[in-house]
């Protein structure tokens, strides 16, 4: 299975909703599929500046990774010479914040949610709410 749009919207609409559900600040959120390439993107009114690139890098990063960025934050942070490395080896294509999550279909991952805007446990949190969509 991969995404497709439909499903990609869906869930931008679920992660968005539980963003006003937990007063979040505006967001932006972005649906990658497996081989990186946007899906969908969308960027609430007052969502700051870069919120695409840290949204996207999120993302990016989880697929490359092949674990959510919450996950690889704790990583990064035990081996901080190792993900500086990777970081610039990447061109700045991964983010170390929560808020990249991995979508899988039967066990295979078939793209990832990458959110920005408020903190990474919130913004993990509104990923995951779009994923269970």
């Amino acid at each position: 299975m991969s995404l497709d749009l439909a499903t990609a919207q869906t869930i931008l609409a679920a992660a968005l909703a539980e963003a006003q559900a937990v007063c979040a600040k505006p967001l932006a959120v972005i649906v990658l599929d497996a081989g990186g390439h946007p899906i969908a993107f969308a960027r609430q009114d007052g969502a700051s500046l870069f919120r695409f690139e840290i949204a996207r890098a999120k993302a990016m990063g989880a697929l490359g990774m092949g674990d959510d960025t919450s996950v690889i934050a704790a990583r990064a942070a035990a081996n901080p010479v190792f993900f500086h490395s990777l970081a610039a080896a990447v061109g700045g294509q991964i983010a170390y914040s929560p808020g990249g999550v991995l979508a899988r279909s039967e066990g295979q991952i078939v793209g990832a949610v990458g959110i920005s805007g408020d903190t990474g446990p919130c913004d993990e949190q509104c990923a995951r709410a779009g994923l269970r969509a």
